[in-house]
């Protein structure tokens, strides 16, 4: 997920000057100092409007904010939403809708003075009862597979009055800020009629209050928005952003050679080189705004534990076995997998807490090593033999061979050849895979809480906060669709709810700290890396990207916001 924001300076307004004007202002004798009055006989200049153009592999998988799950969607939401907060490139918090924020001494009472100016692409003014709707509305939908846990510790939220908003919590948490950035202010007027239905509402006219509002939206195809011209922070350099979606990678890198698109968001690392070379493309890279993590999810729902509605809970019963889980990442090789689907530009993963997190991170722990041997002789002693012969290991009973579904999906970059590498080291150690490509949609109806699997390749996107990723393996998710793997640890659990609300900061370091080495014991996911974005964009067509913000997100609000056409 991704919310990431940067108020720009008001004093960088107009994106064109225009030198021409058709009548002088009343009370003046002539134009004003560096306008050129034009004769009734001239036409008025027409100009163009600037249109940014940015090419992804994905597109957003639902413009309703309580349901999507996708990176992409919450890039949209981000461009067409405000938020009480705003995260920074630098790792800081901002106040964006509210001028102001108070908390009580005891930590539970947080009072926030909302900015006058925010304006609905409707035309209706956004006041403090927008803001407590919005958040009270997360809260009430449990079906929200992400908003809603940022919600877990409001015992209230109301509006006292038009500009006043009151949170109150059951308990102090230490990390308010980053449970607001991703709550976005959604206007009462339409979310609160009989007719919009939480789950099911489509909200393609996605009415909010943000900087750019939506023109067309033609789903697996394209974004189409423009910039409004009353946000009282952010003033566009540019009138129209289109994000288009591109299923071929090869395709993608040739629309920014040949200028079809001003930016791209992800490339394969094999065409870093080739960009390098191309005029007037700059290739850069760097920490993601929000560090992401790639993740091989294994199937580890317990039968006992298979959603009673939702669940098929059909993983191969090998991998609830931590022995076969820990042979397989002994039999991966992760620098190999660095060297060659990263080229070089990634650190080695350990847990589902990425290392761009600083101190939330655990850096005490070691890696299993890479040694097929040792992985061998794990699956050897545990009785996972060839019983037939045919070089594929079967269950100890002999009933099933270790042959195991990989699924990604088919928008992702790195996959393909992450899948194809890891089945060529596991084949060395009698286990096979049968590769196969979904959409994203597909495979999330298949994923959670479905579990209609056995081995995944995905990734995350992190809040700046781990607590989000913390929860994914929590017990209770694994009804919710949050728990991809099924995984249940009731010590992880009790751990899990200490830490949220620890507020001494080191105690709490030790918690996080102690969680991952709980799940990294248990051999939950295999993490190949940690890598760093790579992204592109046209030199010749715009300037001002920030690329040296202490991290990196071309498609952010952040860096739209700044960007401006090359004159």
């Amino acid at each position: 997920m991704s919310a990431r924001r940067l108020i720009h300076s008001l004093a960088s307004l107009s994106l064109v000057l225009i030198a021409a004007c058709t009548q002088t202002p009343a009370g003046t004798e002539g134009p004003p100092a560096g306008i050129t009055a034009v004769s009734e006989t001239e036409a008025p200049e027409v100009v163009e409007p600037v249109v940014l153009r940015a090419g992804w592999a994905g597109s957003p998988d639902s413009l309703n904010p309580g349901v999507a799950v996708l990176t992409e969607a919450y890039v949209i939401f981000d461009m067409a939403y405000d938020s009480l907060y705003q995260y920074q490139l630098d790792g800081t918090y901002t106040l964006e809708v509210a001028e102001s924020a108070s908390v009580s001494e005891d930590g539970l009472v947080w009072t926030f003075t909302i900015r006058d100016g925010f304006i609905f692409h409707d035309g209706v003014p956004l006041t403090a009862k927008d803001v407590a709707f919005s958040l009270n509305y997360y809260q009430a939908n449990a079906d929200f597979p992400y908003l809603n846990v940022y919600t877990s510790y409001f015992a209230s939220v109301e509006a006292t009055d038009d500009s006043t908003v009151v949170i109150t919590l059951s308990e102090a948490i230490p990390n308010m800020e980053s449970q607001l950035i991703f709550l976005y202010i959604l206007p009462e007027h339409i979310w609160s009629s009989p007719d919009v239905d939480p789950v099911e509402f489509e909200n393609e006219a996605i009415i909010g209050s943000g900087p750019f509002k939506m023109v067309e939206y033609v789903p697996g195809e394209s974004v189409h928005m423009e910039a409004t011209d009353a946000h009282p922070l952010y003033s566009p350099h540019i009138d129209e952003l289109v994000f288009q979606t591109f299923e071929n990678q090869d395709a993608l890198v040739q629309a920014i050679k040949t200028g079809q698109v001003d930016m791209i968001t992800e490339m394969p690392n094999t065409s870093v080189a080739t960009l390098r070379n191309e005029a007037n493309v700059e290739v850069v890279s760097g920490p993601p705004s929000y560090p992401s993590v790639a993740d091989v999810i294994f199937n580890q729902v317990l039968p006992e534990n298979c959603p009673p509605d939702d669940g098929v809970c059909s993983g191969h019963p090998a991998l609830l076995d931590r022995t076969v889980r820990l042979a397989l990442s002994h039999a991966t090789d992760k620098a190999k997998l660095i060297e060659i689907v990263l080229l070089g530009l990634g650190d080695p993963g350990l847990t589902l807490i990425p290392n761009g997190l600083g101190p939330f991170y655990n850096s005490s722990l070691v890696d299993y090593e890479f040694n097929v041997g040792t992985a061998n002789g794990v699956l050897d002693s545990a009785g996972y033999l060839d019983a037939d012969g045919d070089g594929i290991r079967d269950l100890p009973d002999g009933s099933r061979p270790l042959n195991f579904r990989m699924q990604y999906p088919n928008d992702s970059v790195d996959a393909p050849r992450l899948s194809e590498l890891l089945k060529e080291m596991w084949a060395e150690i009698g286990v096979s895979v049968e590769i196969q490509a979904l959409d994203p949609d597909t495979l999330t109806s298949v994923c959670c809480p479905a579990f209609d699997f056995d081995i995944i390749l995905w990734g995350w996107g992190s809040d700046p906060d781990p607590g989000f990723l913390l929860s994914v393996m929590l017990t209770e998710e694994i009804t919710t669709g949050n728990s991809e793997t099924g995984y249940s640890n009731l010590t992880y659990d009790a751990l899990y709810n200490q830490q949220a609300v620890e507020l001494d900061p080191a105690a709490r370091q030790a918690l996080i700290w102690e969680m991952q080495r709980i799940v990294f014991d248990d051999v939950v996911y295999i993490i190949p890396y940690y890598e760093q974005t790579v992204q592109a964009f046209r030199s010749d067509r715009f300037t001002g990207w920030p690329t040296e913000a202490g991290k990196l997100a071309l498609e952010d609000i952040t860096s739209i916001i700044l960007v401006e056409p090359v004159r």
